[in-house]
């Protein structure tokens, strides 16, 4: 009985350790493809503005199109705060899953 249960600790830490590799790798694809994104919004709301150079355009519509890029960076941004947000929560429950474990 006292074999069994020195056999089944290793295999206990061992899935806990390899969980955590997976999590950073997980934070750090989603800054990687965070970053992606807001340079992506940054290019298409610079080249929707150069765009306006050429463009005979009214005071009030070129108000109304900036006023819609910034709706769309901050939807950009609440986003990826909630993905941030999700992630902790992810690595919070796997951190605490070993402990309920035992």
């Amino acid at each position: 009985m006292v074999v069994a249960f020195v056999l089944s600790f290793p295999v206990a830490g061992t899935r806990a350790g390899q969980s955590r590799p997976a999590v950073q790798s997980e934070g750090k694809m989603l800054r990687v493809r965070q970053k992606q994104e807001s340079k992506a919004l940054k290019l298409q709301q610079k080249y929707q503005k150069r765009s306006w150079k050429g463009a005979h355009l009214s005071k009030a519509t070129r108000a109304q199109m900036k006023h819609q890029m910034q709706r769309d960076k901050r939807a950009v941004r609440e986003k990826q705060r909630d993905e941030r947000q999700d992630l902790k929560d992810r690595q919070r429950q796997i951190k605490e899953r070993p402990r309920q474990v035992y």
